[in-house]
């Protein structure tokens, strides 16, 4: 079972995950209402990851033997300028879940909880890509400007990516 501040800890941050995957299902939604369709789908790819990162925190719950504690999600943006402002508000935002990521790591280190320490690690590990991909379409729309064939041409590649569903079991399968 998890020490009360864990337990606290990381409900908060499984509702900062769904507020997360709001946040990007409404980018997703801004995107293909202006017909940027391979943008939308790259939003919506990252909406299903955090949906996905949310079941990881709660089965560890469960596994632990601790009660999730869901809360009603905030309202998110709706509007942005540009779709080079999207980016920039997904890094922002991003480097907002990094922080507490990292706040939730030492948590776990603090109360000597390896395991918590362990499952937490991924998390860590998973957000340099994920500011990574932000700083490298953000590069990428300053280079493009106003040029809308590089804005169409980013549109293709962005609609490629593909969701690959996170495993998210936290034990080991019984023999």
């Amino acid at each position: 079972m998890l020490s009360k501040n864990l337990e606290t800890a990381i409900n908060k941050q499984i509702n900062a995950e769904f507020w997360s995957a709001y946040l990007y299902l409404s980018m997703s939604t801004y995107a293909g209402n202006r017909g940027l369709p391979g943008v939308a789908n790259w939003f919506e790819v990252q909406y299903k990851e955090e949906l996905d990162h949310a079941n990881k925190f709660i089965k560890y719950m469960i596994a632990k033997g601790n009660k999730v504690d869901l809360r009603p999600i905030e309202a998110v943006p709706t509007t942005w300028d540009s779709v080079l402002n999207l980016f920039e508000e997904n890094l922002k935002h991003e480097q907002v879940v990094t922080g507490l990521i990292n706040d939730l790591f030492a948590l776990a280190r603090s109360e000597k909880d390896f395991a918590t320490e362990s499952l937490v690690q991924w998390f860590v590990d998973e957000q340099v890509e994920e500011e990574e991909n932000a700083l490298n379409y953000i590069d990428a729309l300053k280079l493009i400007g106003d040029n809308g064939y590089g804005l169409y041409s980013l549109d293709k590649e962005l609609a490629t990516r593909v969701y690959v569903p996170l495993a998210t079991s936290t034990t080991a399968s019984k023999a």
